[in-house]
């Protein structure tokens, strides 16, 4: 179905691989297109209620972007493929659904900037962290300018971008820019444990605090009213029934309904 993804669903986990190991899984036009597209079935199959995201192979996650491919490219040219990794990155960073980045091995430029759109990270021990744009004579091209400060703060983040530095999987975890550094046999499960964690919990709950907490770093928004008219919105929801119903009942809800 796609070219350059493995999707597999289990228990209600879709699990999304970049194949295309020989590449180190960099992203190019067909890759964006194949996410744009699963994200879109995300979306909308009743069946997915949480995401994974990894690279195929051991060495990387997402080495970065296919640079061959936009070597020649004019400023028109350039400007139009950073404002389609937007698009498609701001996608999965608004699912309504939880998106959990497994990342295995290299996570650099574009692969970095995959990984912070999903809304938190685990990291296997071998997985390197790195904007080297600059190195091209480039700046990041899918949002690494504002996520990774937002993540780790503007200081490191301009050190890290200013200097192309690649980092560990442990300085990651210390900086905030990962949730848990684990050996690479463990990737899968620790995110997978998680997100059979999260899929117990109401649906509708975790889809308003995903919009809430987005408006944090939207300067058009104002995150509070956004979070007091979804807390509102709750109330309607029969999973908020069922909540309630359980805590007085003294029992786990069931939002499997």
């Amino acid at each position: 179905m796609y070219q350059t993804l493995l999707t597999e669903i289990s228990n209600h986990i879709l699990t999304i691989t970049i194949n295309r190991p020989d590449k180190l899984n960099a992203l190019n036009k067909q890759v964006f297109d194949d996410l744009d597209t699963v994200f879109t079935e995300v979306y909308t199959n009743a069946e997915i209620r949480s995401v994974i995201i990894t690279g195929a192979g051991s060495k990387s996650f997402v080495a970065g972007a296919d640079i061959v491919e936009f070597k020649d490219f004019t400023p028109d040219q350039g400007k139009a493929l950073s404002l389609r990794g937007h698009q498609v990155f701001a996608k999965i960073e608004h699912c309504s659904k939880p998106v959990v980045a497994a990342v295995n091995g290299f996570a650099l430029g574009g692969g970095c900037e995959l990984a912070m759109s999903c809304h938190f990270r685990i990291a296997a021990r071998n997985a390197k962290f790195g904007q080297p744009e600059v190195n091209l004579g480039l700046i990041p091209g899918y949002g690494a300018t504002q996520r990774l400060v937002q993540l780790i703060g503007k200081a490191k983040a301009m050190e890290l971008l200013f200097t192309a530095a690649m980092i560990n999987a442990e300085e990651a975890l210390n900086l905030g820019l990962v949730n848990y550094v684990v050996d690479e046999g463990e990737l899968l499960p620790k995110a997978t444990e998680i997100l059979s964690v999260i899929n117990t919990k109401s649906p509708n709950a975790i889809a308003h605090c995903i919009v809430a907490a987005n408006a944090v770093f939207d300067e058009t928004k104002n995150g509070y009213q956004i979070e007091a008219e979804a807390f509102g919105e709750c109330f309607q929801t029969d999973e908020m029934k069922e909540g309630v119903s359980a805590f007085v009942e003294k029992r786990k809800p069931d939002f499997s309904k």
